[in-house]
């Protein structure tokens, strides 16, 4: 009997198709891969790239502040420092750490609002102008247009908001630290507010020069003035006040615009950089390099405390002048005293201006203008007001207006021995030939006369130059016409009318008038007039005039519209001169006043070059003749300058001078000087004009005196002369 198999249980899997298979085992391989993947990168983050990520958060929560560099020195072309650094002791405040420091920065962020509003206002009025411009062309509602103008043009002042009364603790900190820099609370309150709105996380400059009492006191008290710091920093010093301050220029913080020119590419905002003058043209090289100050900064953007190290800064590199230190403040003086003079003689003497030169090579020995001012008063924050005063007004001068080279006047009767030799080169006239007889000469209806109708007689050139006689250079001017523009052309040829190149920022390029000027005149007075839909704008009177003969009479005598400064007229009686000892081959120098860039220590850098502009040739003949008449002016009896000179050892240092005393209607006459001495080994240039000053002989002549006597080593007295010549 066999044995009964047992019966299997059914088995309640279903068989898996081979298709089915195969899909679930390549899902299989790819969710295996995915988080191979994923593995992969979290181990390459963590392990391999850990450390990169680390220094990334670090770097995160670090802000760069820049450590303000020493600006290099100027010195004058014997070494003497002219502008120097000085360290001074600042007052900062980390508003992080101040009492209820959330008040403060809510006090920010309200002001920042408000400035976002004013911005948007003042962008608006723009928009509306241009607008009305657009649908309203030459058919404008004047007033509507002028109060468009007026809300585009006016700066929106956005007040900072004040500290609520619940800022118990702030206010009292302000309060103390207020008395000590004796500053008001809310004027240290206001400093905070627009630092954090500028930079949120870096400390705020209160005080820049605190003084060595206010840092005793704070560093004794530092535990009662929480959030309060002092900090050395570099501040320029101008030792010498007033002089040559527009030459030498200032510094300030760099401006918004200033940070979109080429010439500060790279400069991080809040650097000092120079403003006008000397200061601004070699910036590059004076400015240095900051250094680094790395703060730690938390989550809200807030400094913390931290031991980061600095990078020091690199001090700038030295500026050596051409300017001479001693004739420099003689100059000075000397200005100053011929303005007392002609004061004293009920003349205004508002302004006034010297140059001296090498006319040589250009280089600047002295330089200045008056009414000057201090640059040591730009290290503080100035007002509108004082900012205001300094500009000056059209009643008073401005003090920041460098006259030497930025004056526009015309010259009187310096400008003559330009006229001379253009004459004499064109064959206008005979250097003997007699002109000028009378008191006046009549060119249609009118008259032009001599200073106070004196009659010279018929003369020639080297006595006309000697006198000074009107009428010789009228009846010139008037031959000269019918030439052509030679006057101007010997203008333009000798450096008059045209920009210099000295190394400043800017100059005055000068105006000297043709039938060509004229023509433009009128056209850009036409245009104003329809632009502006005004009557006339100033810029001629009648824009149908055209140039006539008596124009270049006055032209000849350096007046009528002939624009021109101190610098012009010394490179011009430099380019004579240098002709004069050379055969007839001049050149037209450029003024400079840059010698060399030095290191910090001394070492020589780069000397600076300022080859001439050009050459002239100029006729022997006739520059000697118009030298023998400027040399007769300043040396001879009757000679408009020779009482100024009287005393001078002319045989070693002969001088060859020409007064020049220009007429402004409704004004004081304003007197001129222009002379090159002759020293064979050290010549020299100067030129000087003094604003309502009266006449040439009287004021700027003995100006020229005292310069020059410095420089050659002779005994200084103010010698007025009694000439009253044009």
């Amino acid at each position: 009997m066999s044995a009964i198999e047992p019966v299997r249980p059914r088995d309640p899997r279903l068989p898996v198709p081979p298709g089915m298979a195969m899909r679930v085992a390549i899902i299989g391989f790819v969710a295996i891969a995915f988080f191979a993947v994923i593995f992969f990168r979290l181990w390459y983050l963590q392990v391999l790239s850990g450390e990169q990520y680390v220094h990334l958060a670090n770097t995160n929560q670090r802000r760069d502040l820049p450590i303000p560099a020493p600006r290099g020195e100027m010195l004058d072309r014997e070494g003497k420092p002219v502008v120097d650094d000085r360290t001074a002791n600042a007052v900062q405040i980390v508003p992080s750490a101040l009492p209820e420091a959330a008040v403060i920065t809510a006090q920010a962020a309200l002001y920042q609002k408000h400035l976002v509003e004013a911005a948007e206002a003042h962008h608006a009025a723009g928009v509306a102008l241009n607008v009305f411009r657009a649908t309203h062309p030459g058919q404008a509602d004047h007033r509507e247009l002028e109060r468009l103008q007026a809300a585009a043009a006016r700066l929106p002042t956005v007040p900072v908001p004040p500290l609520p009364a619940s800022a118990v603790h702030v206010r009292r900190l302000l309060t103390r630290l207020g008395g000590v820099l004796a500053m008001r609370p809310r004027t240290i309150d206001e400093r905070v507010v627009r630092g954090m709105t500028a930079l949120v996380y870096a400390p705020v400059t209160i005080r820049t020069d605190a003084g060595l009492g206010v840092r005793t006191y704070l560093g004794e008290r530092g535990n009662e003035f929480p959030g309060v710091l002092q900090q050395p920093i570099s501040l320029r010093e101008y030792p010498y006040g007033e002089m040559a301050a527009q030459v030498i220029g200032h510094v300030d913080q760099i401006s918004g615009e200033e940070l979109k020119l080429k010439a500060f590419h790279g400069v991080e905002q809040g650097t000092i950089v120079g403003q006008e003058g000397l200061e601004y043209y070699y910036d590059r090289y004076l400015r240095g390099k900051p250094g680094v100050s790395k703060v730690e900064v938390n989550a809200e953007g807030y400094a913390v405390p931290d031991a980061l190290k600095p990078s020091p800064p690199q001090a700038g590199r030295s500026l050596k002048l051409t300017l001479s230190l001693p004739l420099q403040k003689e100059s000075e003086k000397a200005l100053l005293e011929g303005i007392d003079h002609a004061r004293a003689g009920n003349k205004p003497a508002v302004a006034g201006a010297f140059v001296a030169l090498d006319p040589r090579n250009g280089s600047v020995l002295s330089i200045g203008s008056y009414p000057s001012f201090n640059p040591n008063r730009f290290s503080k924050p100035l007002t509108k007001a004082e900012y205001k005063e300094l500009e000056g007004s059209g009643s008073a001068p401005g003090h920041l207006v460098d006259r030497a080279v930025n004056g526009q006047y015309p010259t009187g009767s310096t400008f003559k021995p330009i006229t001379a030799m253009a004459a004499l080169e064109a064959g206008v006239m005979s250097p003997e030939e007699g002109l000028g007889a009378g008191k006046c000469i009549a060119v249609s209806t009118q008259k032009f006369c001599n200073a106070g109708e004196a009659e010279y007689g018929a003369v020639g050139l080297v006595q006309a130059l000697k006198v000074s006689s009107d009428t010789y250079f009228f009846e010139v001017g008037e031959r000269a016409n019918a030439h052509g523009p030679i006057i101007q052309r010997m203008a333009h040829k000798l450096g008059v009318g045209e920009e210099t190149g000295i190394d400043l920022p800017s100059e005055f390029p000068g105006v000297i008038p043709d039938k060509e000027w004229r023509e433009e005149q009128n056209k850009a007075e036409l245009k104003c007039e329809r632009e502006e839909h005004v009557p006339n704008c100033g810029i001629v009177e009648e824009p149908t005039g055209t140039w006539t003969v008596g124009n270049n009479m006055n032209l000849a005598v350096g007046q009528g519209e002939l624009l021109t400064d101190p610098l012009q007229m010394a490179v011009a009686y430099s380019t004579l001169s240098n002709a004069f000892v050379n055969g007839g081959t001049g050149a037209v120098v450029r003024p400079h006043l840059g010698a060399e860039i030095d290191e910090p220590t001394g070492g020589l850098v780069q000397s600076l070059d300022y080859p001439p502009r050009r050459k002239v040739h100029l006729n022997y003949n006739d520059l000697s003749l118009v030298m023998q008449g400027l040399h007769e002016a300043a040396s001879s009896t009757g000679g408009t300058s020779a009482e100024v000179w009287a005393g001078w050892d002319q045989s070693a240092d002969p001088v060859y001078g020409k007064t020049g005393t220009a007429q402004h209607t409704g004004r004081e006459d304003q007197s001129w000087y222009l002379c090159y001495i002759g020293d064979p080994k050290h010549p020299l240039v100067i030129a000087v004009t003094v604003e309502e000053g009266g006449f040439g002989a009287e004021t700027a002549a003995p100006i020229a005196r005292l310069i020059a006597s410095e420089y050659y080593g002779k005994s200084k007295k103010f010698v007025a002369g009694s000439s009253q010549t044009l």
